[in-house]
């Protein structure tokens, strides 16, 4: 139920009471792609809309001399911008200041709110709410490509509080967009790190004082050529099936004869993940016939690979699923040289799958099969050396998923409070209060 102090309220009447507030791109002829410039006017482009949010890369323009005969359709930071086409229809985001003068184009609709009644955050959080959403899609006409026009929109209502009101639940969604921004911010931070750490480890080490090799263009003497560029004196390298006392593939004649309800977990292609096999969707054998198929059992510390779809995409086989059985994957057993975490985490870095996919002829649908699997170029560092490596990687995956999984409460805490805060179910005022005593 919705509380009895918001109001339902049309678009068309929480526009200012001014001429032109309220509007559409030109059409037709009025504005045409080859009019557009390197600089000037900023153009509104469907591109740039989206639910709460500004996409800034789609930058188009048009003269400053074009615009003065489109200024009914100018458009400035604080309006609202709206998208007449689907993917959603209607979506909204507030315009912001990354240009002092905009223009919408045909596509979408600026609306500039009655300031002295609305607060233009709300109402374009309001307008990407499931309750407007809904009645601008029952309003919507097309069947693939769903729009809706500016006479039509003007009907569609939003439910209001008090202006005070309003003030406060866009006070409390934006300081969360606000954080999910941030969050966002470090993950991508930690993403290119985490590729930039992982490049320099694979490629330069850790020397005896637990602190990277100087790169080979400052200290050339500390390495040597090989196939895979330059790399540390101590390493040894060659191909896979040096390093490992099997390479052999999984059940790949007519699997499915031998699934059963129950019994023992056999993996397949969509239960590996780069560094992680997910027990989701796991399919199952009898004891018996996984005792019959022993050449494809699989033991803790083996490396299981994707042969399709994704292939070379490698976990290791933790305790937990040793005896265990898998469908058309490859399995690698690591000698005692090599660490299984450390060999897993070369097949997966850019090193391992650019030789996958340069074995496929680059398509990477095609089968990997147990003899490009052999022929796989590796490194072999010490076993301390490795275990620094692969300490290291783990750590900075540590980071980097604590972050992921702040932003995914992040997103469902807003997802939750969207609804429950537009329709009056949850009052914004408790949230300020307790957002102010976690920033105090």
């Amino acid at each position: 139920m919705c509380d009895s102090t918001f109001e339902r309220v049309e678009l068309g009447d929480i526009a200012e009471r001014s001429e032109g507030s309220f509007v559409d791109g030109p059409f037709g002829s009025s504005l045409k792609s080859d009019e557009y410039t390197e600089e000037g006017v900023r153009l509104i482009q469907l591109q740039n809309i989206g639910i709460n949010e500004w996409f800034d890369a789609n930058q188009k323009f048009i003269s400053e001399r074009k615009f003065l005969s489109l200024q009914r359709h100018g458009t400035v930071p604080g309006d609202i911008a709206i998208a007449k086409m689907a993917e959603p229809v209607a979506r909204a985001c507030i315009v912001p200041p990354v240009s002092e003068q905009f223009v919408v184009v045909a596509d979408c609709i600026r609306l500039r709110p009655d300031t002295s009644r609305f607060v233009p955050s709300y109402i374009a959080k309001a307008i990407n709410s499931p309750y407007t959403r809904l009645e601008a899609e029952k309003k919507a006409i097309g069947s693939t490509r769903v729009r809706i026009n500016l006479t039509t929109l003007k009907t569609v209502g939003c439910l209001v509080p008090s202006f005070e009101r309003q003030s406060k639940i866009a006070e409390v969604l934006d300081t969360l967009d606000a954080a999910i921004r941030g969050t966002e911010a470090v993950v991508a931070k930690l993403k290119a790190m985490k590729q930039g750490l992982l490049h320099d480890l694979l490629t330069r080490g850790i020397d005896a004082n637990g602190d990277l090799r100087p790169p080979h263009t400052e200290a050339p003497h500390l390495y040597k050529e090989t196939s895979l560029g330059w790399l540390p004196k101590e390493w040894d390298w060659g191909k896979l099936e040096d390093h490992c006392s099997r390479i052999c593939v999984g059940i790949v004649i007519r699997p499915a004869d031998y699934y059963v309800s129950e019994g023992v977990p056999t993996f397949r292609s969509a239960n590996v993940r780069e560094g992680q096999l997910t027990g989701t969707d796991l399919v199952y054998i009898s004891p018996q016939s996984n005792a019959m198929l022993h050449k494809s059992q699989v033991r803790k510390g083996d490396i299981l690979t994707v042969r399709t779809g994704y292939p070379g995409t490698s976990a290791v086989v933790p305790d937990e699923y040793d005896g265990c059985n898998c469908v058309d994957i490859l399995i690698t057993t690591p000698a005692g040289s090599i660490s299984a975490d450390f060999l897993c985490r070369w097949i997966n870095s850019p090193f391992g799958k650019e030789q996958v996919l340069n074995g496929q002829g680059g398509l990477a649908q095609q089968h990997f099969n147990v003899g490009e699997m052999r022929e796989l170029i590796v490194v072999e560092p010490s076993i301390v050396e490795q275990d620094e490596i692969s300490r290291r990687l783990a750590a900075a995956e540590s980071k980097l998923e604590e972050e992921l999984k702040l932003l995914d409460k992040l997103r469902l805490q807003k997802s939750g409070l969207m609804d429950d805060l537009l329709t009056g179910r949850v009052s914004a005022a408790p949230l300020l209060k307790e957002g102010a005593a976690h920033g105090a």
